[in-house]
Formats: C-alpha cells, structure tokens, sequence
C-alpha cells in the first residue's frame, strides 16, 4: 500500500473547529440532535428547488418511502446544487468529531412530502448495522429545508435523547416533536436517535435534502462508485471524492490494486 495518507487523504487536524462547533456538539451529546439555522439563503433554495422540480417524477414504493412523497437519489450525478450541503463546513465540523478521519457519505436524496402524506414510522437510521444498543452512533445525518419545516407540513419528527434509549421498542406514547425551522436550515442528528417524517397536513409541499454519512469502516447506502461516473467524480471538490469512498480507512481499506482510490482519477 502506497504510504500517502496526507497526500490523498481529508485530515481532520487541517479544520479547526468552528467557533459555534462546541455549542453545537453539547446540544448533540445532551439531545441526540441540534439545529443549525440559516445556513444557506434563500436564492440558493430557489435554485434547489427549481432543480429539484426537473427531477422529480412519480411517488414513493412503500410505506415508509410513503406512497404521496417524491425522492430523488443518486443526486451527485445529477446536480452540482447540493455539493455545498452535503460538505458544509458546519456540519462537517461536527463530524470531524464524532468519527475517525476519511468518515463516508452514506446516502443523499431530496426529498419532496405532498400534500396528504401520512406520518413515517419512527426509525433510527444506523439501525442496518446489527449491533446492539445502547450504544456509540455509527451513522449521523442532516436534514435541510429547502421549504421551511412547520408542524403540519411534514417536518421531520425527533424524540429528543432518545439516541441514549437501549435495545427496547419505541414506547407507545412517544413524546416526538417537530424540527420547525426555516428554509435554508438543517437539523443534525445522529444515527441512534429516533425519528421521522411528519404527516402534511398542509396544502403544499415540503422539500427537504438529506446526507447521511457512516464511520470511515462501514458499508454505505449508497454504491457510489458505480452510480457516478468517474468523469463526474473527477469534478468534485476533493472533500466530496473523500466522502464517496476516494479515501482509505488506514491502513488500507478501500484500496485498488494495492492503491490508494485516488489514482484512478489521475489515471
């Protein structure tokens, strides 16, 4: 294996800390979650959202999808509007924290609840990695609004600490409230923390993006090697190529041929 790693790597020593990055992890430690508002302006949701429209077709396959609500995935090779969520420096910060360097993305997707969409069940989304709770967070995820949250237009819905709750089923009289925030906000979370989208019981939709992202040694949602061509990975900012799998967990997990992943770009 090539000894490279702060050639190609993404070293948390290099990002110092924010100066709302302390406030922000205590409100994630004590809650499971924190919202960070007004970090994108209002011109950048028109533009999400006028991108989101041309993709945008048909409705949900399940349940849990919910059958009234539209996704889009595999968003990187579709759009370039995203890219500053899915790397913002806020959210990144908080990150860089909580997990080990080269941590992945593990999905994004747009997510648009139309008018009459019923409540997603409760879930916590590291749940697909069969380890028992309580236990330390594998996965954490940002939700923003594109389209401001309220309490009746399918804001996502969180039950504040229960990221602390062990191996036990949801209690059925759950206190869950909605993240109400506006357009241009997100709220983080993390992957033990229960939660879900809200039912809109408005006249209009609700657009949010996701990006969930996984500890540097686990299987993301998301195959991205083979869902964005390589041309395209080569027109990412490189903390973007990191996040999709361009990196190595030391001492060389994630190779090619011996190699750091990154030498397929040079290629």
């Amino acid at each position: 294996m090539e000894p490279h790693p702060q050639r190609y790597g993404f070293d948390i020593a290099a990002r110092p800390a924010l100066p709302e990055t302390a406030d922000d992890l205590a409100a994630l430690n004590r809650d499971g979650y924190v919202i960070l508002e007004d970090l994108i302006d209002q011109a950048r949701c028109d533009a999400i959202r006028a991108e989101t429209a041309r993709l945008l077709k048909g409705g949900g396959r399940n349940s849990f999808e919910g059958f009234n609500t539209q996704r889009v995935y595999n968003v990187l090779a579709k759009t370039r509007l995203l890219d500053d969520l899915i790397d913002h420096p806020r959210v990144l910060a908080l990150l860089d924290r909580l997990f080990e360097p080269n941590y992945l993305l593990s999905q994004a997707q747009l997510i648009n609840i139309r008018p009459g969409e019923a409540a997603q069940r409760l879930h916590f989304d590291d749940g697909f990695y069969k380890l028992p709770r309580p236990r330390a967070p594998l996965g954490a995820a940002t939700i923003w609004a594109i389209d401001g949250f309220t309490d009746i237009n399918g804001a996502t819905v969180i039950v504040p600490r229960s990221h602390l709750w062990g191996q036990l089923p949801v209690p059925a009289d759950v206190d869950a409230v909605p993240c109400v925030m506006p357009a241009g906000s997100a709220v983080f979370f993390l992957g033990t923390l229960w939660h879900g989208g809200g039912a809109n019981r408005s006249d209009a939709s609700r657009l949010a993006f996701t990006g969930q992202y996984c500890a540097p040694w686990l299987r993301q949602q998301e195959n991205f090697f083979l869902e964005v061509p390589r041309e395209t990975v080569r027109s990412l900012r490189p903390t973007i190529q990191s996040l999709i799998g361009y990196s190595i967990y030391p001492p060389f997990m994630g190779m090619v041929d011996s190699m750091h992943p990154k030498r397929l770009l040079e290629a």
